[in-house]
């Protein structure tokens, strides 16, 4: 059975760190882009970062930039989001996800950021 195990979410003050994690479970981890989107409350999901298979290639979106790094540990089936400096519109649910350049093949449960003082 396919699964995407998030943990690290929690509520934290502006300008403090996360590190989320997600466990990949019932497919070939290494063979997937790996990426984290997030939603926060009556907006769309966005797709924030994401990195290629062996975890040299990452993108993050403008508004994560330089505060949020994105990394993969293949061994362990793991993917990683950091984040520093956080602020108060970066409260959301974060999801990871599995899928290829152009698509979610398979979505986390999600897991709650809150960012306030």
């Amino acid at each position: 059975q396919v699964q995407l195990v998030e943990s690290g979410g929690g509520v934290v003050e502006p300008g403090g760190s996360l590190r989320l994690s997600c466990t990949g479970f019932g497919f070939t981890f290494k063979d997937y882009f790996m990426k984290w989107y997030r939603q926060a409350p009556g907006k769309e999901r966005e797709l924030i970062a994401w990195v290629g298979n062996f975890g040299v290639a990452t993108k993050h979106v403008d508004s994560v930039k330089g505060r949020f790094t994105i990394s993969r540990d293949n061994v362990k089936k793991m993917v990683f989001l950091q984040m520093n400096s956080l602020k108060p519109e970066d409260t959301a649910a974060y999801y990871c996800a599995a899928g290829n350049f152009t698509s979610v093949h398979y979505w986390g449960q999600g897991t709650q950021v809150s960012v306030s003082s």
